[in-house]
């Protein structure tokens, strides 16, 4: 099945820069953008949904949420490149280190993005004075639209292609070697770490009630995208640059193993927050407050 041929920039349409070179609007800067600004919403929805927190009060209020978003974006971004360096091309700190900065010429890192995202959290939460699990609890369950418009943004850019295959949707991607088709494996991530991580998580917030305890979904996230990327990746092409690093560890790649300690750190999560008691809050049949009562 041949790559559909479609321009990595919005519409096709680009400038000539003075001093050499394009400029236009990428799928994959415009993805970043929805994905960041839907989250920001989806987030806010939850705040604002009342039964979701059984009668305690949300973790965060919208106009905290609003403010956070600048911390989150700021996180996505400097960690995904950072992370991207420091895991995958660490040589270009002494080599290119100019090119540390240009991300604009591609390279970004999910686990980097997640680190600092993490490191965002923690200081927008020593700040607001916000419970940390329980804020990583709301942030959660709107990673998965940011992942989903990434991932479409990496097939439409030609890039992360799979290993090759017989299987009748194999493509050949312009950039891939040899001519093989290969798996789309950025579509099976956008479907799994997309779609399937978002289902899941909506069940668990919405279904199951989870935010009420602390640390669930936050685990279930972690838990939830390791499995699926852990999978993935025996179908996706390791980077050429890190084909020495496989083959040095019997097939493990990267991927794998910056997945190992978040699914172990998520199922720790979800073990811990499963076991503490819920505090909900009804209303006592003669009395004119609510009475707290407790599940386990």
């Amino acid at each position: 099945m041949p790559f559909p041929d479609i321009s990595p920039f919005v519409g096709g349409w680009t400038f000539p820069l003075p001093w050499g070179g394009e400029f236009g609007i990428r799928w994959y800067a415009l993805a970043y953008v929805a994905g960041i600004l839907l989250g920001w919403r989806y987030g806010v929805r939850l705040v604002r949904t009342g039964q979701l927190w059984g009668g305690q009060t949300p973790t965060a209020t919208p106009a905290q949420i609003d403010d956070l978003i600048l911390w989150v974006t700021l996180g996505i971004i400097l960690g995904g490149r950072l992370g991207y360096v420091l895991f995958y091309q660490p040589h270009m700190i002494w080599e290119t280190p100019l090119q540390v900065v240009q991300i604009w010429n591609g390279g970004m890192s999910f686990h980097g993005g997640l680190i600092g995202v993490i490191v965002a959290l923690v200081l927008f939460a020593r700040s607001a004075r916000i419970d940390l699990i329980r804020l990583a609890d709301l942030v959660a369950p709107a990673v998965p639209i940011g992942l989903f418009f990434g991932r479409i943004a990496n097939f439409i850019n030609g890039e992360l292609w799979g290993r090759p295959t017989s299987l009748p949707w194999g493509m050949v991607f312009p950039g891939a070697p040899d001519g093989f088709a290969r798996h789309p494996s950025q579509l099976y991530e956008a479907a799994l770490e997309g779609i399937m991580l978002f289902l899941i998580l909506r069940w668990a917030t919405h279904s199951r009630l989870w935010l009420q305890r602390r640390g669930v979904v936050a685990g279930l996230f972690l838990t939830g995208y390791a499995l699926f990327r852990l999978s993935l990746e025996n179908v996706r092409e390791p980077d050429k640059f890190l084909e020495s690093f496989v083959a040095a560890t019997g097939g493990v790649t990267m991927g794998m193993l910056l997945s190992i300690p978040m699914l172990l750190g998520g199922a720790w999560l979800i073990w811990r927050g499963l076991k503490e008691p819920v505090t909900i809050v009804r209303e006592a049949p003669d009395a004119a407050s609510p009475e707290p009562t407790q599940k386990s």
